[in-house]
């Protein structure tokens, strides 16, 4: 499982819709400390004894949370074997301690995710390049977040060098990777105030046009079902 800012309840219910319990999930991999993001972690990995892996900023930030959970720590560039699939975490920008998103491997095909990052770079389009499936952060419309009812400070934290993906960045990355292997891409992490499923698919589609690859955007509520690539 990647992240987890659900309650137990919830986690197991969407859990539920997917076929599974929590006793099929392995282990936990954390991207950073907001609450969104791991604040139903150790709760769940306690009550079920999953392994958790986070970057050591992460932990720091998180360290009072953490007690009776097995945690390992983890960085850039460094492999993480959970069963038969390898993880490799990839720093990106974003304004947590030490923020990591990562790309999955089974040695046949490679799940790339990014959320939650403020702008391009070149380690993570090296990271991403090349991935069979991606999960790509649409977080919000440039134009809806500055005319949106936030506080000034918020939209610039948002829209900022550490913040989210605007679906145009979102629209450049995905332009600059290697796509030879590409099949499917999900736009995920839309704001519910700053953007539209429509606007997000937009600007994926931009990109992608008539290439064949496959084009989802997950719903907030709902997540999305098993995908097969």
């Amino acid at each position: 499982m990647l992240d987890c800012g659900f309650t137990l309840r919830e986690t197991e219910i969407r859990l539920e819709r997917l076929g599974l319990t929590a006793a099929d999930v392995a282990a936990i991999v954390v991207t950073h400390e907001h609450k969104d993001h791991v604040g139903g972690v150790f709760k769940l990995a306690r009550r079920y004894g999953m392994p958790v892996w986070l970057t050591h900023g992460t932990y720091q930030a998180v360290q009072k949370d953490s007690d009776g959970v097995d945690f390992h720590m983890c960085r850039d560039g460094m492999d993480i074997v959970v069963g038969d699939l390898c993880l490799r975490p990839y720093t990106v920008p974003h304004d947590a301690r030490e923020p990591v998103q990562y790309v999955a491997s089974d040695g046949q095909s490679r799940l790339g995710v990014l959320t939650d990052a403020g702008q391009s770079t070149p380690h993570l389009i090296a990271a991403l390049d090349g991935c069979d499936a991606l999960l790509l952060e649409c977080n919000h419309d440039r134009d809806m977040l500055a005319n949106s009812t936030y506080p000034p400070s918020l939209r610039h934290r948002i829209g900022g060098p550490y913040g989210h993906l605007a679906n145009d960045t979102s629209a450049a990355i995905l332009n600059a990777l290697d796509k030879a292997n590409l099949r499917m891409v999900v736009g995920a992490h839309l704001s519910q105030q700053n953007n539209t499923p429509a606007l997000a698919r937009a600007a994926l589609e931009s990109v992608v046009g008539a290439s064949g690859i496959r084009l989802e955007i997950a719903c907030q509520e709902a997540g999305f079902g098993w995908l097969e690539v």
